[in-house]
């Protein structure tokens, strides 16, 4: 793969090849940004999974640095009510099923009551495929619906394994303090590490990653994590 000036100018700043105790790997990150923007930097964790096995669950962070999201919950009569109290951005039963059949996806996360599943359901198609499909794994398939939308506005946000076994997930911005990021980071790996499946041969976690949206990855040592308590 061809990389830019910058990218390749980033890559002179440190040896990719070596690893950092985690919150060092991200002042490298830091370091070699190089974008315009606030970068969100982010956590790549390569597992060692079978084919059938993933892991997947949800999160808050213990610091906050993106936006309020815009919950959509799929409900009827109180539970309508109740969601709408709670704040949710848009609330609807059927009507919002048509709607995003006819293409409208404007929110990020969706949750809805058991009793709405036979017609959500039906989107599973368009919601799957970008992750926004109501999932009770997640807690967006609940009656507490005040609970759920209490939750997702501390920031709870999901991650999960994608096929080749490894988690993608936001951990913050460039700008941050690396020590909340590191703060961010380590509530998240150890949180997969809960997850290690019983037959798990070896070592549970392969590599650990960090980059900036534009920049190259860093490697963090594994084994400082085993003396940071992970």
């Amino acid at each position: 793969m061809n990389h830019g000036k910058k990218y390749t100018e980033a890559l002179g700043k440190y040896n990719k090849q070596d690893s950092f105790p985690i919150e060092k790997a991200l002042d490298v990150v830091k370091e070699v940004a190089f974008a315009k923007f606030d970068e969100t930097v982010e956590l790549s964790v390569n597992l060692n999974l079978k084919k059938s096995q993933s892991v997947r669950d949800t999160l808050v962070l213990p610091f906050q640095f993106s936006a309020e999201k815009k919950v959509l919950v799929f409900a009827k009569g109180e539970k309508a009510d109740e969601a709408k109290e709670a704040g949710a951005t848009y609330v609807g039963d059927v009507d919002l099923v048509a709607k995003i059949k006819g293409g409208w996806l404007d929110f990020d996360v969706a949750v809805a009551t058991p009793d709405m599943m036979k017609d959500v359901g039906k989107l599973g198609p368009i919601l799957g495929r970008r992750g926004l499909m109501p999932n009770p794994k997640t807690q967006t398939v609940t009656f507490d619906v005040k609970g759920a939308l209490a939750e997702l506005k501390k920031g709870r946000v999901e991650y999960r394994s994608d096929k080749t076994g490894v988690v993608h997930f936001s951990v913050g911005k460039v700008s941050m303090d690396a020590a909340q990021m590191k703060s961010n980071a380590m509530l998240v790996i150890e949180d997969i590490v809960k997850k290690k499946p019983s037959d798990t041969k070896g070592d549970f976690i392969k590599t650990i990653a960090l980059s900036s949206t534009m920049g190259p990855g860093v490697r963090v040592d594994l084994k400082s994590l085993d003396q940071a308590g992970a």
